[in-house]
């Protein structure tokens, strides 16, 4: 039997050029695959999915929409302040953007008694939720024991803590910008901010986690808040606007529900982060010593 000349040839040089790009790619594979495991981007990805990273921000954001923003408009109504105006500069929209908005809220001087308390056992009944839920991410996020509903005068004085700061907030903003300009107003934010969730995860953890160890998220978590901003300036006022085009002024709901998921992105974020930057601290640490 005899044996085909082609058996007896070497490799060419195409198939040795693609041998080894195999096993480049193999081995680049394998050690990104080795850099990955146990990495803090590792740790990152896996408290996210932990978290149930979509659906937290999702149901998160849909709360706000249909408890917070009630509650806000309800007490803003009754102290006579235009909470479309506050609203607004929070989410950067531009004049015409801003003036979608304020036709959401057209407030009327005569108040129904029954309407107002019904509307404000609801709006502060699902706000306490929202504090409840809160505490769920911070608690899955630092791996504390879940409470439960033994917290409901802690998310209560939350509650009146949130909009005590929402007031002064809307008080102080224009001054600060007056005075200082964007720069100094950005700045005034950021740290408002950072002291604000670092005393909100103190508070709803009930003191389990220390001081010391919130602070980092609490930087990202500002800082997260501080990119949602800009981002928001950007995007919000078109959206807000072609919504308007496309479904009427309700449309203007769709774009709010969005802003309501990215704040909700935000905390989960700036959590899970400092959470996980905690963490690497400490091995850095274990490792040193």
């Amino acid at each position: 039997m005899s044996i085909p000349d082609d058996a007896h040839d070497p490799p060419s040089a195409g198939q040795d050029k693609d041998g080894s790009a195999r096993l480049r790619v193999r081995a680049l594979a394998g050690a990104a695959r080795g850099r990955f495991e146990g990495s803090s981007a590792q740790t990152f990805l896996s408290q996210l999915g932990a978290l149930d990273f979509a659906n937290s921000i999702i149901l998160f954001g849909s709360a706000l929409l249909i408890s917070v923003l009630p509650f806000v408009i309800l007490l803003s109504s009754l102290a006579n302040h235009r909470i479309d105006t506050d609203l607004s500069r929070h989410i950067g929209l531009n004049r015409q953007g801003a003036l979608i908005v304020s036709q959401l809220f057209r407030s009327s001087p005569s108040h129904s008694a029954a309407a107002i308390v019904t509307a404000l056992i609801f709006a502060t009944a699902g706000t306490v939720a929202v504090a409840g839920s809160l505490q769920v991410i911070y608690e899955r996020a630092f791996d504390q024991p879940h409470r439960g509903w033994q917290d409901v005068p802690r998310f209560a004085a939350w509650v009146g803590f949130l909009f005590g700061v929402l007031v002064a907030d809307s008080v102080i903003s224009d001054p600060v910008r007056a005075a200082g300009g964007p720069a100094v107003q950005g700045l005034v934010i950021y740290a408002g901010v950072a002291a604000f969730f670092w005393w909100t995860m103190h508070f709803l953890l009930a003191g389990r986690v220390s001081w010391r160890l919130l602070l980092r998220p609490a930087i990202l978590t500002a800082l997260f808040w501080i990119g949602l901003e800009l981002f928001s300036s950007v995007y919000f006022s078109a959206s807000i606007i072609s919504d308007s085009r496309l479904y009427g002024t309700i449309g203007v709901v769709f774009s709010l529900m969005i802003w309501f998921t990215a704040i909700g992105a935000v905390i989960v974020l700036g959590a899970v982060a400092g959470a996980t930057w905690n963490q690497h601290k400490g091995h850095s640490r274990r490792a040193r010593a």
